[in-house]
């Protein structure tokens, strides 16, 4: 086995109780990296399209990739990955924190679940061991509460990845929650968790991968911390988070307002500055992590000593997009949503959805058991997160998404923003042309990370690839042909797994890919990797019934807004598609990649499957 892995991957049947190693190919390591791109691989034969995702036959699969549980910096994370209870697609969701390094260590490469539990159980995997424990007690309990019981049962150094009340309630986009609030949020990996009876899954253990090259690995350290130290954003992060981009958003018009109907909102109300001003911020890291981007707030409101930090996306998910200023509402709702284990982009955008059908008369406050969701109104929307978190009243149609609730209360496609099942992020592809082509072809939807093209508009450049800033709203060919190539390596960084808010260059994660694996990997490298991981993960979703059809976006997110940072403009999504289909050699009737193209990422199987 090349270097960063254990070589094993563990199964759990929660059905039978039995726990057994799977081995892992070095062949499938070199050729899809590890984290997502691997789990795209081993899951491939699995998901099929009449697969219920909410069935004990669905597959659940967390997984690490070789830079987790090293020491190279921002590479603390996991992914979570199975057939999505929301899109019927593939279903990816990735977080960080301490967890995903104590996975590794723990003995294992990746946990593949299958079965349903009789009862609530958690598994506890601890340096090359693992049992199922009984978790009767903890069903009902919260995240947080979730994970103090473990660690009190376990010891201090165990690490807990857990689902909430949403989870067990199967909410089809709840979240799992790590390290009291870092949520793999997206795509309903929390509802699979609940589907299985499986509470939590805690880890610890001291088993480092081996590295093939220690020598050059080491000598990369200081220079790769040096590295970030560098670069402005570390420090802009450190300071404020990811809601320093509140109001920089907010600029270009790239904070959706009002269900994505308008782009101007008191920013200066809800960004990282005024967070600080009214609250004492301490930085909290990620394992191994230099940059400390995430927070804990001394906040003494709503009954809470602390809380977790607003991320952007919640922030606007909450607060824009639903109309609310109100910094104390917002931390309080983030709670909630970490609390029950819910994705805060998807809930936030269901609460937005609610207030605009109530504003155009297609729900009613019977029907919203007596409340009246005004645009603004905290308290409707506070209401609503617990109505979703536990399916009471609007909530249960509201649990299943936008998309489902939007065909029972008779609102026309077009009028929901959604992408292929998953809720529009809070980027506006109206201030960001090359958005509007990462939801259309995102492998799970509506995603704004997959690629964040958005951060290359603002100057976050690849030189190695010839990524560099341009025109925000140009969507020529070259546009086009540089975005794939930032979509390729992005999805290399789910597979290392490493974070996108790292700053170290290409050069420099490839010569740590290099020094780690033993595989000899330079930087356009990445960008054919990436091109085979995005190429078995759009397979898969095919086979899962996705059409072309789908790459498309709703009316609502292609309406010019006349005020703010878009300046009217509307993506041409038809024309980036055109030249997207013909770069990728995709066929633009049926959407499928080329038989050839299959067969020259080495996909054989993908190609046969696909064309016969």
């Amino acid at each position: 086995m090349i270097g960063g892995f254990h070589g094993k991957i563990l199964k759990v049947d929660l059905s039978t109780g039995t726990i057994k190693t799977l081995e892992l190919s070095e062949e499938m390591a070199k050729s899809f990296v590890g984290g997502s791109g691997l789990a795209a691989a081993l899951l491939y034969d699995i998901l099929t399209r009449d697969l219920d995702p909410l069935s004990p036959d669905s597959p659940l699969l967390f997984i690490t990739g070789p830079f987790t549980g090293s020491k190279v910096p921002s590479s603390s994370r996991y992914a979570i990955c199975a057939k999505s209870p929301l899109t019927g697609l593939w279903g990816e969701s990735t977080a960080g924190g301490h967890f995903p390094a104590s996975l590794k260590l723990s003995g294992y490469d990746g946990i593949l679940f299958v079965g349903r539990s009789s009862k609530p159980v958690y598994l506890f995997v601890h340096n090359g061991e693992a049992e199922i424990k009984d978790a009767s007690d903890l069903w009902g309990l919260t995240t947080y509460e979730t994970q103090e019981a473990i660690r009190d049962e376990l010891g201090r150094d165990v690490k807990v990845a857990s689902i909430g009340p949403a989870g067990e309630n199967m909410v089809k986009f709840a979240a799992v929650i790590n390290d009291e609030g870092k949520a793999a949020g997206r795509t309903g990996m929390g509802a699979v968790m609940g589907s299985k009876n499986l509470k939590a899954v805690a880890v610890y253990g001291n088993m480092e991968p081996p590295i093939a090259d220690p020598k050059t690995f080491s000598e990369l350290l200081p220079k790769a911390i040096a590295e970030i130290e560098s670069n402005p954003t570390t420090h802009m992060s450190r300071l404020y988070g990811t809601l320093d981009y509140v109001a920089a958003g907010m600029s270009y018009g790239d904070v959706p307002t009002k269900y994505y109907q308008d782009s101007i909102f008191p920013a200066y109300k809800l960004n990282g500055k005024a967070l600080r001003e009214k609250y004492y911020v301490k930085p909290i890291a990620c394992t191994g992590c230099p940059i400390a981007c995430g927070k804990e707030i001394e906040f003494g409101k709503y009954g809470l000593e602390k809380a977790d930090t607003l991320e952007y996306e919640t922030a606007a998910a909450f607060g824009p997009l639903c109309g609310i200023d109100d910094l104390d509402a917002l931390i309080y709702i983030n709670y909630l949503c970490n609390a029950y284990g819910m994705d805060t982009i998807s809930a936030g955008a269901s609460v937005a959805f609610a207030m605009n059908a109530y504003e155009k008369g297609k729900l009613t406050k019977e029907k919203l058991g007596g409340l009246e969701a005004k645009w603004g109104d905290k308290d409707v929307a506070i209401e609503l997160v617990h109505m979703i978190a536990n399916r009471k009243s609007i909530g249960e149609i509201l649990a299943e998404g936008t998309k489902v609730a939007a065909s029972k209360l008779g609102i026309e496609d077009g009028e929901v923003a959604v992408v292929k099942g998953l809720e529009i992020p809070m980027h506006d592809p109206r201030a960001f042309s090359m958005q509007a082509l990462t939801y259309a072809t995102s492998t799970r939807g509506a995603c704004h990370m997959r690629p964040d093209y958005f951060t290359v508009e603002i100057g976050q450049e690849i030189p190695e690839l010839g990524i560099r800033q341009t025109d925000r709203f140009a969507s020529n060919p070259e546009k086009v042909e540089s975005f794939i190539k930032f979509q390729n390596v992005r999805e290399v960084y789910d597979s290392l797994i490493l974070c996108k808010f790292s700053a170290n260059s290409l050069t420099t994660i490839s010569k740590f890919y290099s020094a780690i694996t033993g595989v000899k990997v330079e930087p356009k490298e990445f960008n054919v990797l990436g091109e085979r991981i995005y190429n078995i993960k759009r397979s898969i979703n095919l086979r899962l019934g996705m059409r072309k059809e789908d790459e498309k976006l709703p009316k609502i997110i292609l309406r010019s807004i006349k005020r703010g940072g878009t300046q009217g403009n509307v993506p041409n999504i038809e024309e980036m598609l055109r030249h997207y289909y013909a770069m990728r050699k995709i066929d633009p009737v049926t959407g499928k990649p080329m038989k050839e193209k299959l067969e020259e990422l080495g996909l054989l199987k993908q190609a046969k499957d696909l064309w016969g």
